[in-house]
C-alpha cells in the first residue's frame, strides 16, 4: 500500500510540474495572444482619440489613475443575453504608465432580446477605490465603486460631477458611434493565466509593481502603454 501511495504521489507530482511549465510552443502562442491584446487596445484607443469633438476629454484622462481598454466584446443575445471579451489595463506611474496587465470583461442580463453585436469598451479608473477594485479576483462594476456614463468631447465642460463622483467612467463603441456607457454588472476578473505566462506573475503584481522602464517591458505589450502616454502624461 505504501508503495503504491508513493508511486501515486509521484505521478500527482509529475502532471503538475507538466502543467506548471510551459512548453515552448505554449510560451510563444501566448506571447502571441498578449501582442495581439495589446495591439489591439493600442490601436482602438487610437481611433477613438483621432474622433474630433468626440474624444474622451484631455482633463478627464489627466485625472485618470488607471485605463482599461476592452476592444471587440461580443454581445450576443437570444432571451439570455450575455457579453464577453478580453483587454488589457494600465494604471498611472510617474512618468508613463505601468505595463499592461490581461484581464477579462464578462456579464449577463435576462429579457427579450435577440442578435448579436461586438463592442469596444473604455473604463477611465478615477480614484483608488476604484483602483483597489481592480486588484481582486473578481470585481463587479458599480459595486464597490461607483461607475458613470463618461461624458465625450465638448460635453465635458459643462458636466463635472462625473469626475468628481464617480469611481468609474465608462465609454463604448459600436458602429462607429462612440458614447458614454452604462455597464453596471459587468464582471473584470484578471487572465492570470496569460499575466503569468508573460510577466510571471498575476495581474494584481503587474499593476502595483513600479513600472518598469519601456526597455524592460516585454517588446509585444509595449505599444500599449506608449500610445497612452501620447495623450496624457503627469
Amino acid at each position: 500500500m505504501s508503495l503504491f501511495r508513493g508511486s501515486f504521489a509521484l505521478i500527482l507530482a509529475g502532471l503538475l510540474l507538466s502543467t506548471a511549465v510551459l512548453t515552448p510552443a505554449q510560451k510563444d502562442s501566448r506571447t502571441k495572444d498578449a501582442s495581439r491584446h495589446a495591439s489591439d487596445a493600442a490601436k482602438t484607443f487610437t481611433e477613438i482619440m483621432n474622433v474630433k469633438d468626440k474624444a474622451i476629454p484631455k482633463e478627464l484622462l489627466d485625472t485618470a489613475e488607471a485605463i482599461a481598454v476592452f476592444p471587440g466584446v461580443l454581445k450576443a443575445a437570444f432571451l439570455v443575453g450575455g457579453r464577453g471579451g478580453q483587454g488589457v489595463i494600465s494604471r498611472r506611474v510617474k512618468g508613463g504608465w505601468s505595463a499592461p496587465a490581461f484581464f477579462n470583461l464578462g456579464g449577463g442580463s435576462f429579457g427579450p432580446q435577440i442578435g448579436a453585436q461586438k463592442t469596444d469598451y473604455v473604463l477611465l479608473i478615477m480614484n483608488e477605490s476604484g483602483l483597489n477594485g481592480l486588484l481582486k479576483d473578481k470585481f463587479e462594476l458599480g459595486g464597490e465603486a461607483s461607475i458613470a456614463a463618461g461624458p465625450v468631447g465638448r460635453e465635458a465642460a459643462a458636466s463635472t460631477n462625473p469626475r468628481l463622483d464617480a469611481g468609474i467612467l465608462s465609454y463604448s463603441r459600436s458602429k462607429g458611434v462612440f458614447v458614454g456607457a452604462a455597464l453596471k454588472g459587468a464582471m473584470i476578473t484578471p487572465d492570470n493565466d496569460l499575466n503569468e505566462a508573460v510577466y510571471g506573475k498575476k495581474a494584481d503584481k503587474v499593476l502595483k509593481t513600479e513600472p518598469q522602464a519601456f526597455g524592460e517591458m516585454p517588446p509585444s505589450v509595449r505599444i500599449f502603454p506608449r500610445t497612452l502616454v501620447r495623450y496624457s502624461i503627469r
